[in-house]
This record gives C-alpha cells, structure tokens and sequence, in this order.
C-alpha cells in the first residue's frame, strides 16, 4: 500500500482530530508534554500525512517516498500522533510514550522510531538536513520530496538561513519548508524576538517561492500544499503556517499562552472529553 490520501476536506478534518486525540491521550500518560503545540499542528500533520506525503506505511524506509523531517524535537508527541493515525506505528504502544525502552520518547529521535526520519534539535538544524536529503536525491534522479516542520524560534538562528541561501543555489524544487508559526519560543513571543513577522517577504527576497496561510485552515492549507508541490519553478518552496496554540480545546485556548502549556491532573479527561464532543461529521 502507497499513501493514505483522503478525498475530502472534511476527512481531513477528521484525521486532525484524531490526532489531537491520540496527543492528549499520550500526554495523559505522563501528566505532561507539550500539547499546546501538538493541538496547534495538528491540521497541517494531517495535510502533509493524508493529503501531500508519498509513502508505505508497512516500509517506513522506500526508497520511493517522501521524506518529513521533523526539526522540532520536542514536537515529538504530535508527529507520534500522526503516525499512529498513519498505521506506521502500533497504537497499543502510545501508553509507552516517554518511558524507558520507548519507541516514543518525549523528544524524537530516528534511531528509535520507525518513520522518525532524523532526530530534531539542537534547533536550526533540520533545514540543514533537508537541504542536503534534497540535493542527494536530486543527484540519485530520485523524484521524492523533502518536507521540513520547522518553528517559528528557529528562524532566529543563522544556520537556518545558510539552509535558506544554499537551497535557492542549488534550485532545491524538490524541497517544501513548512514553518509552524504559533508565535511562541521558549523566552516569550516570537514576535518580541528576531521573527516579527513578515516572514513571507523575506523568504521571496531570499528567491523562495512564498505563502503563508491560517494553519488552522484545512481548506487553505490544502491549497497551500497543492501549490507548492505542483509548482513548475525550479526553487525551493516555504509554507508559513500560523497556527494557534491548544486549538481544538477552549478551555486551554482561553488561558495564558506560554512556550510550554501545564494542565493539571484531571483536565487531561475534560479535554478529551471535549473532543469526543466535537468529532467532525
């Protein structure tokens, strides 16, 4: 078998809200994790692994798939998720996440998990790598993709835009940055940091092909991603994706928004709760 795709928007839907779900559930088992930014990926996880990502879930290493690099170690829980949703991991193990002898550990690591392609952080690394997947297929005739999950925080540091001139040098169309820009970092907003936020602009001034779209917009980032991987110019591609941190779960929307989102002990079944409520049709 080769992909997943879903033939509608409102599977799509459906699959983003399963993964927010298997994120909770996960996070459940440890009292923690950062879920505030795995409810706020969660529609562009489900874009990329059942609307845009080529791949065999039975053989995680094809040689014919797409590659996703995950650069965001510590998102580690959603792309869990989203595997999970994509069969290539057993959803019996998701109650092993983040302990000894996981597959699931709390930052992701490729010599642990099947379909973990590299091991994210230090940040501002996995363009690098991309990059550099990207001109050895290219070099090998290989067609795959490589699809880079990179945060807003890491556009403050320079190896990123080493990443970003030398992608555009070598005309890098087989490459697709997806930037999840949820406005927070570990020291506060994003925004009151090095990103200010016209990031678009930029990115075109560094010869990118540009878009930024509402991430929590299933139907933008469907045409998003339809763009980037269709179009005909031989640069490489960025989809800025803004997102808001806990969506899918008022409650945690509604609070105070930091890098790291603490729910206590028994909010974990009310979120769940809360989703179960709003399965999509």
């Amino acid at each position: 078998m080769t992909t997943l795709h879903d033939g509608s928007n409102t599977s799509l839907m459906r699959r983003a809200w399963s993964i927010r779900r298997l994120a909770l559930r996960m996070a459940q088992v440890q009292g923690q994790g950062y879920i505030g930014q795995a409810l706020g990926v969660a529609d562009v996880l489900a874009v990329n692994y059942f609307h845009a990502l080529t791949y065999r879930p039975e053989d995680p290493e094809w040689e014919g798939r797409d590659r996703f690099y995950l650069s965001i170690g510590h998102y580690a829980i959603a792309l869990y998720s989203a595997m999970i949703e994509a069969c290539i991991l057993p959803e019996d193990e998701l109650e092993t996440y983040g302990m000894d002898d996981s597959r699931m550990p709390m930052s992701g690591m490729a010599a642990y998990t099947p379909g973990m392609e590299i091991t994210g952080g230090s940040l501002g690394h996995g363009l690098g790598i991309a990059v550099g997947a990207a001109l050895g297929l290219k070099r090998k005739n290989n067609p795959a993709f490589v699809y880079n999950l990179m945060s807003d925080g890491e556009l403050g540091e320079g190896s990123t835009w080493e990443a970003v001139m030398a992608a555009r040098s070598h005309q890098l169309d087989n490459l697709i940055c997806v930037v999840d820009f949820n406005d927070q970092q570990a020291d506060g907003p994003t925004t009151q940091a090095l990103a200010k936020g016209d990031e678009a602009p930029k990115w075109a001034a560094f010869g990118w092909h540009a878009q930024e779209v509402d991430g929590n917009d299933m139907d933008a980032l469907v045409a998003a991603f339809d763009t980037a991987r269709n179009l005909s110019e031989p640069r490489p591609r960025v989809i800025i994706c803004r997102t808001q941190m806990c969506k899918g779960v008022p409650f945690l929307e509604e609070r105070e928004i930091t890098h790291f989102v603490r729910v206590d002990p028994d909010e974990w079944a009310r979120a769940i709760a809360h989703l179960d409520a709003q399965i999509p049709a």
